[in-house]
């Protein structure tokens, strides 16, 4: 018999646990310590009404909102064992302590020692592991004893064991838990009463116990799920019970629909449906923390929280999205995947791999498939695989190669032609004829070799190509099928990751520009600007359009979100709604997106390494609150309970504190739904920022005045319902304070009653000035009026000196003609030889020579320049009357032919008594004569 069990407990590990490693996981999120700074291990969590999470930690109480984790360290620095929200309060029980934890004016968590309050004798070493609330009794559970403590007239009563207490449950309106050998108890009437003393209950350890069609379901440890009823103890499910004696269960919780989740030693998590079958496994390998599962706890919203022995792990239990992830590279990146005779496929850079659809089992691979995997196609009921080999008809597990031709991207029925495709291939078109039953190659199209992912037929005869390169083709074939009759090339509309796709009649191309359709009347592609407004240059990652002809939907990708397109229901403008799943997680290879429809709400999305499966009713359609959290100021950052700030008031700051810093969020768990918040600041950031995800803002020296601080959130572009705010004043400075102003106004008037004196004084003295400054500008002025009548004089004087100038140049030049003509006369006289004429001569040599005429000169020349003469004569005392009169001459810068008639001389004889003069006043011969006596 033993051997039976062994046999049948082996075949269940092998059948039933292989299976679980194909599964479709739903996401989980992985919080460690790095994240929360606590410890490793979490013992207990729970929830308050405003989604806010709190998990007894080692080092602590944890609490997290969504966007901040906060430690609250344990009042006697010892391990906290559990935690339970009852009415706004969070009660903890540790180390030789238990109490609740309130928050105060700051949101800050305070705790309050019921033990020590209340002065409740505790055993030595005791610790509280569970807490549960029943009415208006909360009861702390340790390993010897259970406290109740009423919560009207704050009295306590003790549950004792002297084998020790293993649990605590609540059943419905009934709390049970185990003694140590002794067997299931609960509480009536604030006494232990004994449920059965079955020898399966006293010898196994009991980890929960949960209600089940009017019996008690109770789960041990080691030998797995028992009901309980009328004094009889039976398995639960027997092949449960097999798997559980092999596994160590620490936890367990019932789901709200009606799931039971195990928390295992080792194994991770396991979730068991109604009937206790095994629905998942879910352990390290899969993504959680850690495999040893301390703690669950379902949340409001139905995601299930797990406390490990090193961290925590958020599943979404109910999600838009499950994945398939290939750990162990088995597959490798999905391209194309397809549904077809009841067989999932998935083409990947690997193969073609397959299994039944709907089934755990692992995909299986088709032999001869392997490499690249383009495209999985099902026209007339057979499944056509286009393959980096060729292409090939796939039936269940055996794959039939049709045609050798290298890299088929895409087949495709030909108009009216039901015994023929079209498939594309690198090197360009070919014909597949279908002979009986099975398909062949016919002919290639001949006079086109250009590599054909993506076409479409215009009419019988035309298709139209796109081609990331080379832009649009548009070829023209003969009615056989067998060459291109003509080929129309626009590269005006070209880009990477482009595609082209027929959705409901109309042929759409799509890349980084736009969503074009194409006008059959213009022959050419037309913006479409209601789709283009799909995707911006920045959300771009895609132009790959996928026509889904069973559901009549056409998918897109953008940085952000998924976007389905189905026709409108009352108009031409088509239906378009965005699902908020990120790019980055779908990690699909850009430009080879795909999309299979399972049914008609559910899809399959290939990715990198295996594949996704969307729910689209699972899309949320809930409504949001955003919240602030904390206000920290700047000032006050010494402590962690100086630095907040109470938010159930108006904050009133100092001047000194005009640095805060405002945190805020939206309780959300899911790991896909990122929150974004927008936020303002009114009285002096009065427009809203851009969205960001930032969940805090730091303002720093803002001035003195009132402030409003709003801030909005918004998850998959729905925008909560509230805008969250925090109204708050800084104080002016102190110089301009309303005491300061009094003060100033009354120095102001002190200071304009002293002023006014001094200006008084000042003025007066300003007066005395200006008499005294005019009386000098009169006196200024009168000298300046004599200065002015010299000035006049001696204008007066150096007029009559130019006049007398003026008079002795007239003088000078009347003697000189004067001389001159008497000299003319003279000489022709001197050529009669009439002795009569020489008594005329001596007359004209008289006149020449007539000292009455050079006194007149002197006195003319003395009155226009009166000290030259006694110059001269003074510093050169030798000179002779004559050469005083050659130096007057000179001293008017005469010439020597203009001397000579005043001397009555000739030239040569005027050159000769220059040089006389020259030698003696000494002049070097470089010296000019005449230079020397006009700078005298």
């Amino acid at each position: 018999m033993k051997h039976f069990k062994y046999c049948f407990l082996i075949a269940f590990v092998i059948i039933c646990i292989p299976k679980l490693v194909s599964q479709e996981l739903p996401p989980i999120q992985n919080f460690l310590p790095e994240h929360y700074h606590g410890e490793t291990q979490n013992w207990s969590i729970t929830q308050d009404n405003s989604k806010t999470i709190y998990i007894a930690n080692n080092k602590g109480l944890l609490s997290f909102n969504g966007e901040q984790w906060r430690l609250y360290p344990s009042p006697n620095e010892s391990i906290i064992r559990s935690v339970k929200v009852i009415d706004e309060k969070v009660y903890s029980g540790l180390y030789m302590d238990f109490g609740y934890w309130q928050k105060d004016e700051m949101g800050l968590l305070q705790y309050n020692s019921l033990s020590k309050n209340l002065k409740v004798d505790l055993i030595e070493d005791e610790q509280f592991w569970q807490i549960s609330a029943l009415q208006d009794w909360i009861l702390f559970q340790s390993l010897n004893r259970i406290y109740i403590y009423n919560t009207i007239d704050e009295s306590f009563s003790i549950i004792e064991s002297n084998t020790g207490i293993t649990k605590m449950f609540k059943v419905e309106d009934h709390i049970y838990f185990q003694k140590n050998n002794q067997g299931l108890f609960k509480i009536e009437s604030g006494k232990a009463i004994l449920v059965s003393d079955d020898p399966l209950l006293m010898s196994n350890r009991i980890i929960n116990v949960f209600d089940r069609d009017e019996k008690l379901l109770v789960q041990t440890q080691d030998k797995g799920f028992y009901t309980l009823g009328n004094s009889s103890i039976r398995p639960w499910n027997n092949q449960l019970n097999e798997l559980l004696k092999t596994i160590s269960t620490y936890s367990s919780i019932q789901l709200k629909n009606g799931h039971i989740a195990l928390g295992t030693i080792s194994n991770g998590l396991l979730i068991l449906n109604n009937q206790g079958e095994l629905l998942d496994e879910i352990n390290q390998n899969k993504g959680l923390s850690n495999n040893t599962v301390l703690a669950l706890h379902e949340d409001l919203e139905h995601n299930l929280w797990l406390g490990t022995d090193n961290g925590l792990s958020c599943i979404n239990m109910n999600p838009l999205i499950k994945i398939y992830d290939d750990f162990n590279g088995q597959l490798g990146s999905v391209y194309t995947s397809a549904l077809h005779q009841g067989y999932l496929f998935l083409g990947t850079n690997q193969g073609l791999f397959y299994k039944t659809y709907n089934s755990i089992e692992d995909f299986k691979f088709i032999e001869g498939t392997q490499g690249q995997v383009w495209n999985l196609t099902i026209l007339n009921n057979n499944l056509f695989c286009g393959h980096n080999a060729g292409t090939f008809i796939i039936d269940k597990a055996t794959a039939t190669k049709i045609a050798d031709i290298e890299g088929t991207w895409n087949i495709m029925p030909i108009p009216n032609k039901p015994n023929l495709l079209i498939q594309g291939n690198y090197d360009g078109l070919y014909i597949l004829e279908k002979k009986n039953t099975s398909w062949s190659i016919k002919n290639k199209i001949d006079g086109f070799n250009i590599s054909t992912k993506y076409f479409e037929f215009i009419n019988n005869e035309e298709i139209i190509i796109s081609h990331e390169y080379k832009g649009i083709i548009k070829l023209e074939l003969d009615s056989d099928f067998k060459k291109v009759n003509s080929i129309d090339i626009n590269d005006t509309l070209r880009g990477l990751k482009s595609s082209l796709v027929k959705y409901h009649d109309e042929i759409y191309y799509a890349y980084n520009n736009g969503i074009y359709k194409y006008n059959l009347e213009e022959n050419d592609f037309i913006k479409d600007n209601y789709l283009s407004k799909i995707f911006t240059k920045e959300s771009f990652v895609s132009g790959e359009l996928i026509s889904d002809q069973k559901n009549n939907r056409l998918w897109l990708f953008t940085n952000n979100e998924i976007t389905s397109i189905e026709p409108g229901n009352f108009s031409s403008t088509p239906k378009v709604e965005s699902i908020p799943l990120p790019y980055e997680l779908i990690k699909s290879v850009p430009g080879y997106e795909n999309v299979l429809s399972l049914n008609a709400d559910k899809y399959l999305l290939g990715t990198t390494n295996g594949y996704i499966v969307l729910d689209l009713n699972k899309i949320p359609n809930k409504n949001y609150t955003s919240s602030i959290t904390s206000v920290f100021n700047a000032k006050r950052k010494n402590e962690i309970s100086k630095n907040r700030v109470s938010l159930n008031s108006e904050g009133e700051f100092t001047n000194e504190e005009h640095d805060l810093e405002i945190t805020y969020t939206i309780h959300e768990f899911d790991k896909y739904f990122k929150a974004e918040y927008q936020y303002q600041l009114l009285g002096i950031y009065d427009t809203w920022s851009n969205w960001s995800t930032d969940s805090k803002q730091t303002f720093e020296n803002l001035p003195h005045g009132n402030y409003t601080f709003n801030v909005k959130g918004r998850i998959n572009n729905k925008e909560t319902e509230n805008i969250a705010s925090y109204t708050f004043s800084i104080a002016k400075p102190w110089y301009i304070s309303n005491t300061m102003l009094v003060l100033y106004i009354i120095g102001f008037i002190l200071l304009s009653l002293i002023l006014h004196n001094v200006y008084k004084h000042y003025y007066r003295k300003q007066q005395n000035k200006l008499v005294e400054e005019n009386r000098l500008e009169l006196e200024l002025k009168e000298l300046e009026n004599q200065k002015q009548i010299m000035r006049i004089q001696n204008a007066s004087l150096e007029q009559d000196i130019e006049n007398k100038n003026r008079e002795l140049a007239i003088s000078t030049m009347s003697l000189i003609k004067k001389n001159e003509f008497l000299s003319t006369i003279k000489n022709e006289l001197k050529k009669s030889p009439n002795e009569e004429l020489k008594k005329v001569i001596r007359i004209i040599d008289k006149n020449i020579n007539n000292t009455d005429d050079w006194k007149l000169f002197e006195e003319a020349f003395n009155n226009a320049d009166k000290d030259f003469l006694k110059k001269v004569k003074a510093k050169h005392t030798t000179l002779t009357p004559n050469d005083l009169r050659l130096c007057a001459y000179l001293r008017l810068n005469l010439s020597s032919k203009e001397i000579a008639p005043l001397l009555n001389i000739s030239p040569r004889s005027v050159e000769v008594k220059r040089y006389r003069l020259r030698k003696k006043i000494g002049l070097a011969h470089e010296e000019s004569l005449t230079n020397y006596i006009i700078d005298l």
